[in-house]
């Protein structure tokens, strides 16, 4: 598959690493191409500007922070049609220290299809750190990745994806139910 990573922390860096050798084309989607070659030369991935990376993909990886998202993907354009996986968890202040800001009546993910109204978002990858996306092959057991999306075409490819990661991925069901999934994020 064309996967596009939209942002390339620890997260974004993390998916690239796991993803390397699987068969997938890669491309990394950073404001500033030229800080990400090092990435892109580890993984195999080409770089291109994020709304460049994301027009060709068939699945977009939202690998960004909570606060830098709502520009980040409104800059990406027109994603009717395209699987986007959302892998980010709404983290900030909160009154008591640094927690979820959304949940019970709604959650990031909801808030990123309607940013995003005729993409088929999918929540998945948030429930983990960094270190255990990069490489599951040293654990014991196959580790288990929820994900909820509305789309059954778009959890299959994005669940295939997850495989090709080295997760066992269980459907949760609407994406809604990323009310549910985020909090494991903590």
């Amino acid at each position: 598959m064309r996967i596009a990573i939209i942002g390339t922390g620890n997260v974004g860096a993390a998916i690239a690493r796991g993803l390397c050798g699987k068969g997938h084309e890669v491309v990394l989607g950073a404001r500033d191409p030229g800080g990400v070659q090092a990435l892109a030369t580890e993984t195999g991935a080409r770089v291109a500007l994020p709304a460049d990376a994301a027009k060709q993909a068939e699945i977009v990886v939202l690998a960004l922070p909570w606060g830098a998202a709502e520009e980040a993907v409104k800059g990406l354009g027109d994603m009717a049609g395209q699987i986007v996986v959302d892998c980010m968890n709404p983290i900030g202040r909160t009154a008591a220290g640094i927690g979820l800001t959304l949940g019970h009546t709604t959650s990031g993910g909801e808030i990123v299809q309607g940013w995003l109204p005729r993409a088929h978002v999918v929540k998945t990858l948030n429930q983990v750190g960094a270190e255990i996306m990069a490489d599951t092959a040293r654990l014991p057991n196959r580790p288990v990745m929820f994900m909820a999306g509305n789309g059954d075409v778009a959890r299959a490819k994005v669940g295939q994806m997850l495989t090709d990661l080295g997760f066992e991925a269980l459907d949760a069901g609407d994406i809604t139910k990323a009310r549910l999934l985020e909090p494991f994020g903590m």
